[in-house]
């Protein structure tokens, strides 16, 4: 499993959410919603601190993470952001097995 974020993606997180060197950006998954790869859930954000994270990428000393408590949501898929000019916000994408499960919070 990996996670990915664009320079523009971390931009927009930074410029929305008041993120900081000691409180980045939590990747989770939640009750109610749907995704791409489950019926139910859905991918949430946060601000939070780091506490057991399963992956951590840092982007101008910010950390971008997803918990172990978490592992379950993603089931081995890879996590990719990019940001989207056109809505002006984050797509999300799931990958696995050489297939792009793609998703943004307008689709």
């Amino acid at each position: 499993m990996k996670l990915t974020i664009s320079d523009e993606a971390v931009k927009w997180y930074e410029s929305e959410m008041g993120i900081s060197p000691s409180r980045g950006v939590r990747f989770l998954g939640k009750v109610y919603g749907k995704s791409p790869i489950h019926d139910g859930f859905s991918l949430a954000v946060e601000v939070f601190e780091p506490n057991d994270p399963l992956l951590i990428q840092y982007h101008d000393d910010i950390p971008f993470f997803i918990e172990k408590a978490d592992e379950w949501f993603f089931e081995g898929h890879d996590l990719a952001i990019e940001f989207d000019e056109k809505k002006q916000e984050p797509v999300y994408h799931y990958l696995k097995d050489g297939n792009d499960y793609s998703f943004s919070t307008k689709n």
